[in-house]
C-alpha cells in the first residue's frame, strides 16, 4: 500500500516542491504512516522534506481562549495556519522562493522558536502530517494529500497508550470532549474525506486499505 502511494506521488510534476497533507484525528497514525510514505519515497530516490502542522501552534493563550475543554476552540484556535503558509507552504509553492522553515513556534515552552532557513532542492515531495489540514483555508495549497480514517473507539486508547499526559483511553471521558468534539466540528465544516486526494482506513495499523482514491475516481 505504501509502494502504490509512493508512486503515485513519484509520478506527478513538482512546481517546484509537491506538497502533501497527511490528516486524521488523534491518535489516527499520520506521524508514522508519513514517516513511512517518506521512507518509501526515499528509497525510490525522491528527496523529502518532513514537517507537522505541531510546529506551527498557536500560543496557550490563543488556544485556550474560548476555555481549556471547547471543542470549539480546539477546532478553530490551535494552529497558526497563516504562519504555516508563510514560513513553509507558500515558499515551496509556484513562484515560493524554496526557502522554508518546519516550525515557527514551541508548544511545550510557549515561545517561538528560530530556526535557520533552509533551501528546497527543486523536485522535492513534502510531507506535512497534522490534523484539521483539509480546512478551507488550506485546501489550495496541497498537491495532493492522504486522509486517515480511524473510529474514535480505536483512536482514543491508541493516542492513549503513548503514555502519561496523553488524556484517557475512554472516548466518552469528559477529559476527551474537546478532542472528539472538535474534530467533529471539523468532519462538519469541512468534509475532509471529499477533499482528500486518497482516503485510507488506518483502523487495524497491520492492514490499512485504500477507501478512495480521488485520481481513480
Amino acid at each position: 500500500m505504501l509502494g502504490t502511494l509512493a508512486a503515485k506521488l513519484d509520478a506527478q510534476p513538482a512546481c517546484p516542491v509537491l506538497r502533501v497533507a497527511v490528516d486524521g484525528v488523534d491518535g489516527a497514525g499520520k506521524t508514522t504512516f508519513a514517516d513511512e510514505l517518506a521512507a518509501s519515497l526515499g528509497s525510490v530516490g525522491r528527496e523529502v522534506i518532513r514537517a507537522s502542522v505541531d510546529g506551527f501552534h498557536q500560543p496557550r493563550a490563543v488556544r485556550y481562549r474560548l476555555g481549556r475543554d471547547s471543542p470549539e476552540g480546539f477546532y478553530r484556535d490551535s494552529y497558526d495556519y497563516a504562519g504555516l503558509r508563510r514560513a513553509l507552504l507558500d515558499p515551496l509553492g509556484p513562484d515560493g522562493s524554496l526557502r522554508y522553515r518546519t516550525a515557527m513556534f514551541d508548544v511545550e515552552t510557549d515561545q517561538p522558536v528560530s530556526q535557520t532557513e533552509l533551501t528546497a532542492p527543486p523536485g522535492s515531495i513534502l510531507i506535512v502530517d497534522g490534523l484539521f489540514l483539509h480546512r478551507p483555508e488550506l485546501r489550495g495549497v496541497w498537491d495532493d494529500s492522504v486522509f486517515l480514517r480511524v473510529d474514535f473507539a480505536v483512536s482514543v486508547p491508541r493516542g492513549a497508550a503513548r503514555g502519561p499526559g496523553f488524556g484517557s483511553p475512554d472516548p466518552a471521558a469528559e477529559s476527551n470532549r474537546r478532542y472528539i468534539g472538535g474534530n467533529e466540528l471539523y468532519f462538519r465544516e469541512a468534509n475532509p474525506e471529499k477533499w482528500a486526494g486518497v482516503v485510507l482506513d488506518n483502523n487495524d495499523l497491520n492492514a490499512p486499505f485504500i477507501v478512495s482514491d480521488a485520481a481513480r475516481s
